[in-house]
């Protein structure tokens, strides 16, 4: 049988063929669900799979479950447990990713927030490159803005919400392209990718968008930025990005659970740098790939081993 076996449903771990909602969902009919991304990382060295940074994306599920008003009935130590017990049964000697969903589970009508039942879920799949690290891959500017905050907060994965970035991801793939950048609603400012964070290096500093600037408040975003500081030793700045920036940047790149570290090599057919992944871009890479594989020491903690 294959991956994935197993899931976390309705309170207990069961085949994941027996885990199945109802069509009348509230959340399926309305989107109101609240979803993480965790990777699970395989050394293939210590023979040993390890959780990326789990109880601070437990942390944002269910501070982020609150815009929605969902309330998780498991502590942040539950959910690690439930997950590493989840893991353990699917026995992984690759690369994995973990999908929990706090959801309003009621079967009522309507799309009220209130008076509904709630649930949660765990899964995990196999999952290598969401894109494609090993080369600069091709952007454009999407013609569909970001949702802003006062709309559907991008800084909550609320499942409705994504079908914004599938238009920007859809269109971009359709022109040719293997991401699109995003422009908040003002139309002037760079937000993030359909489903990404995103970095500039221009004259010796790294630059990201505030998280101000309708974006999610990215898990990688803030390891990237530690890592810079930290063990690259440059400076951080979290100021707004104009469109036409990315035009001259010196290096550019996507971060994320799913991107990991990904460069980009060109924004509307404008070459970065010199098209291919920059000095920064692969430094930091490479940095992140050990530290989320447990081969740096001084962030072991951020790794939980399976």
């Amino acid at each position: 049988m294959t991956h994935p076996k197993y899931a976390f449903f309705k309170g207990k771990i069961i085949p994941i063929g027996e885990a199945k909602i109802d069509i009348r969902t509230h959340a399926l009919q309305y989107g109101t669900g609240i979803f993480e991304g965790i990777r699970c990382y395989w050394n293939d060295s210590s023979k040993s799979s390890y959780v990326f940074r789990m109880r601070e994306h437990y942390e944002r599920l269910i501070l982020n479950s609150k815009i929605l008003m969902i309330e998780i009935e498991y502590s942040i130590d539950e959910l690690c447990d439930i997950t590493l017990e989840l893991l353990k049964k699917e026995q992984y000697t690759d690369d994995a990713y973990i999908r929990p969903f706090s959801y309003n589970s009621g079967l009522s009508i309507g799309p009220k927030l209130i008076g509904n039942q709630q649930d949660l879920f765990i899964y995990s799949i196999p999952l290598g490159m969401y894109l494609d690290t090993n080369k600069a891959i091709a952007v454009c500017t999407s013609s569909w803005d970001r949702l802003s905050d006062n709309a559907i907060p991008p800084r909550a994965k609320i499942s409705g919400s994504y079908v914004n970035a599938a238009l920007q991801k859809t269109e971009a793939v359709l022109n040719g392209y293997d991401e699109a950048i995003v422009l908040s609603t003002d139309g002037r400012h760079v937000s993030e990718g359909s489903a990404m964070n995103v970095f500039m290096v221009r004259g010796g500093k790294l630059v990201t968008p505030p998280v101000t600037n309708d974006i999610l408040e990215g898990i990688t975003r803030n390891t990237i930025i530690e890592l810079a500081e930290k063990i690259v030793c440059m400076d951080v700045i979290e100021r707004p990005m104009d469109r036409t920036e990315l035009y001259i940047a010196d290096e550019l790149f996507f971060c994320g659970t799913g991107a990991q570290v990904s460069s980009i090599g060109s924004v509307d057919k404008r070459t970065v740098g010199d098209g291919e992944m920059g000095p920064v871009t692969k430094k930091l890479q490479d940095l992140y790939f050990d530290v989320v594989k447990n081969k740096i020491d001084e962030y072991s903690w951020w790794c939980t081993k399976v």
